[in-house]
């Protein structure tokens, strides 16, 4: 019983304690659900979607545009945009290189103020690719759509860093000048897109523009660039491998949430008409003709801009179309020039000229006037001609426009005008390259000083360190004052302010084209089939004694591409090199001891078998003969001086690089000259040397193999051999054409003593130092066209 009473206590504590577990059990989950509640209520809430603040547009009261006026403009368009449908349905070629090019199109009116929207829809969009997956080198993405205002008269190609337009694509990206977001999702084919364009100031979305899909807003509203509030702004649609249907209204395809006006019924107090195309009886094609590196194609530009209505139709055009597509430009090929880029882009449509044939075949068929700045086929008849036959109807004025001679006072002061523009332009890049490399460096010295004031805190202990970093913070505040940049000031020298015309980064045409045509160049006539052919810089007669002039200058220095070495060089230069050979060998064999007595053993034996056949008796010769006393001049037998020793014994490399120079020098100019057989061009200048060395010997020629950078010191060195004329700056052979072989090594190893004199007198100058393994100059012609310049 006892027990009984002692283990009652027992489980009566069991149970107590149970239950007190129990309790806190409850309490701990009850804090912990209380705990989640107020984690729940700090976390911070999903910020609503900002209310639409567009409201419904007023009733409009003032006169509006006739029905039917707001379109596309296809005069302000692209040669690849072929509007259809009533101008509502916009298509784009893509045949061959084209498929990767945009095109682009303005609206024929502006705006200038209220709201209104318009629409685009993609109808269709091509799938044709580049073959064999070159497809991926082209311009990304393939189908694209751009929708947005541009200034007029402004660049058609929406996006291309131009701070004359803003533009939403359908990658989902708001583009304005240089800068690109993004800002919204992607839209594809059947998309029904609004551009909403708010130009009222005072309303909460002023002077913005918005995209909206279906009827719903796709991106925030984009502020519109202060330089270009207050000018009329045009809509404009950019495309690529798609179809478009724009709707300027007055029905929207898909109703905004608010009411909202359509282009098509804007009051005419908002917009701005673009101006009509010049009204001309006939269509002009504008044909110029120039020369090379006279001023022809800023004259072309300066035309460009006199008459907005014509179009450009030029392999140029083409190049910078196909830049501002998106096209990768590489670097240009070595014929490239301002007539022919000569720009390879690695997609076979794009190489293979379709982009001109297709635009060739529509530019007559498009009902405008066009510049055809083809500077080289415009001076040959027989391309002017084939160029004619595509404007044959009678609905062109064909107009050659010819510019050659001294140009107006008014065309150099703008060329000068671009000059300055470029050296203000080089010398901004500069300033900026500086900057970037000073900020660079400073960034590298705050990191450096960072570190070590991080490393000085953690040892410091006394309030000096603080004041320490506050000096340096002083310091930086002081050089970023000091950072404040400079107006440049650029001017041209005097010899600049006399140039009538500019030299630019690519010339006008290659040398190697130039040189296969320049003798046929000629003036434009009627005869041709020309309609007017005007002199704009100076008369007939003076222009065509321009040209006649230019030609025989050109001839006296232009190379000759299809120059081929002769039957007769062939012959000497094989037996030059048989004899070079021999003579080398033959000196080898002096030097080595073993060789030199076999060698005059021969000789003996020759010598003895000579005279026994002859009955007569072997002479005694003078074996001790100096080589150093002898007048090299009268030498016999310069592998012979009379005692079996070579008069070329002491030759070093030096020596023999300079004897073989000088008789290949003397081979090239009188070969060059009874090959070419032209009594106007007796011979050759400096610049073409080299390319001619590589033409008849096949091996390059480098001023660096003989240790000089100027040709005057290459001239110097061999000075009893070549010359070069100071009326013409023609090389000249000194020596004549039947000059003996050995007269070579005769002028050779006079040479040499001359030096040795020198050297023996203490003049250190006359030592010769060739490079054995003379670096190879750049080429600068394609392979097997042509050496490297000197």
């Amino acid at each position: 019983m006892a027990d009984q009473k002692a283990e009652a206590p027992k489980e009566e504590v069991k149970e107590e304690v149970k239950e007190e577990v129990k309790e806190e059990a409850g309490e701990e989950k009850a804090d912990a659900e209380m705990g989640e509640e107020a984690k729940e209520a700090e976390k911070p809430k999903e910020p609503e979607k900002p209310k639409e603040l567009e409201e419904d547009a007023p009733a409009e009261s003032r006169p509006k545009v006739s029905l039917g006026s707001v379109g596309v403009n296809p005069a302000d368009a692209t040669l690849n945009v072929m509007p259809t449908m009533g101008n509502r349905l916009l298509m784009t070629l893509s045949e061959g290189g084209l498929q990767h090019l945009l095109g682009g199109v303005r609206a024929n009116v502006g705006l200038k103020s209220g709201r209104y929207m318009i629409e685009v829809k993609i109808v269709e969009a091509h799938g044709q690719k580049e073959a064999n997956n070159h497809d991926a080198r082209g311009p990304q993405p393939r189908n694209l759509v751009r929708v947005g205002l541009s200034l007029a008269g402004s660049s058609l190609f929406l996006g291309d860093g131009s701070s004359c337009s803003l533009a939403f694509d359908s990658e989902g990206f708001f583009v304005s000048g240089k800068s690109r977001k993004k800002v919204g999702a992607k839209f594809a084919r059947d998309a029904k897109v609004a551009l909403l364009v708010n130009l009222n100031a005072g309303a909460p979305n002023g002077n913005t523009v918005s995209l909206f899909r279906e009827g719903a807003r796709a991106t925030e509203p984009q502020p519109i660039p202060e330089e270009l509030l207050g000018k009329p702004l045009f809509p404009h649609v950019v495309c690529r491998n798609v179809s478009v249907e724009v709707n300027f209204g007055p029905t929207p395809l898909a109703p905004l949430p608010f009411k909202c006006a359509m282009l098509a019924e804007a009051a005419k107090a908002d917009i701005e008409v673009a101006p009509k195309p010049v009204a001309r009886p006939t269509k002009e094609i504008v044909f110029p003709v120039g020369l090379p590196e006279q001023g022809y194609f800023d004259f072309v530009d300066l035309l460009l801009e006199q008459n907005p209505d014509y179009e450009e139709l030029s392999d140029r055009k083409i190049a910078e179309w196909a830049g501002k597509s998106g096209v990768a430009k590489p670097s240009p090929g070595v014929n490239a020039s301002m007539d022919k880029p000569d720009i390879k882009f690695g997609l076979p449509l794009m190489d293979d000229g379709s982009v001109k044939r297709v635009l060739n075949h529509v530019a007559p068929l498009s009902g405008r006037s066009f510049v055809v700045p083809e500077l080289r086929s415009n001076l040959l008849e027989r391309n002017r001609k084939a160029n004619l036959k595509r404007w044959a109807g009678p609905e062109f004025k064909k107009i050659a426009v010819v510019v050659m001679g001294q140009p107006p006072a008014e065309f150099k002061q703008r060329v000068q005008g671009l000059m300055l523009a470029e050296k203000r332009s080089a010398a901004e890049a500069e300033r900026k390259k500086k900057l970037h490399d000073e900020q660079r460096k400073k960034a590298a010295e705050a990191a450096r000083k960072k570190a070590e004031a991080a490393r000085k805190a953690r040892l410091a202990k006394k309030a000096g360190a603080e004041e320490e970093v506050k000096e340096e913070e002083e310091e930086k505040e002081d050089e970023a004052k000091a950072e404040e940049p400079e107006e440049i000031v650029v001017e041209l020298t005097e010899e600049e302010k006399e140039l009538t015309f500019r030299k630019t980064p690519l010339c006008d045409i290659a040398e190697s084209v130039l040189a296969k045509c320049y003798a046929n160049f000629s003036l434009p006539t009627k005869e041709e089939g020309f309609d007017e052919v005007v002199f704009k810089w100076q008369p007939e007669a003076e222009a065509a004694k321009v040209l006649k002039d230019w030609i025989f200058a050109k001839k006296l220095t232009q190379r000759v591409e299809d120059l081929k070495p002769g039957k007769e060089f062939q012959e000497v230069w094989t037996a030059w090199t048989k004899i070079l050979q021999e003579w080398k060998k033959l000196q080898g064999m002096w030097k080595d001891p073993a060789q030199r007595k076999t060698l005059l053993a021969k000789r003996a034996e020759a010598k003895k078998k000579a005279a026994e056949e002859k009955g007569e008796e072997v002479a005694e010769e003078k074996m001790d003969i100096d080589a150093e006393d002898l007048d090299v001049f009268g030498v016999e037998d310069v592998a012979d001086i009379g005692n079996g020793e070579p008069l070329f014994a002491k030759f070093a490399f030096e020596d023999w690089l300079l004897l073989s120079t000088r008789f290949e020098i003397t081979l090239l100019l009188h070969s060059f000259k009874r090959d070419l057989d032209d009594a106007d061009r007796p011979s050759f200048t400096e610049k073409d040397l080299a390319f001619y060395y590589q033409r008849y010997f096949k091996k390059a020629f480098s001023l660096r193999a003989f240790n000089v950078e100027q040709f005057s010191d290459f001239v110097e060195l061999l000075k009893d051999t070549v010359a070069v004329a100071g009326s013409t700056g023609f090389l000249e052979a000194s020596l004549a054409a039947d000059t003996p072989t050995a007269n070579f090594v005769k002028l050779t190893e006079d040479h040499r003593r001359d030096r040795q004199r020198r050297l023996d007198a203490g003049d250190e100058t006359a030592a010769l130092k060739f490079p054995r393994n003379a670096p190879q100059p750049p080429k600068t012609g394609p392979p097997g066209r042509g050496g490297a310049p000197a």
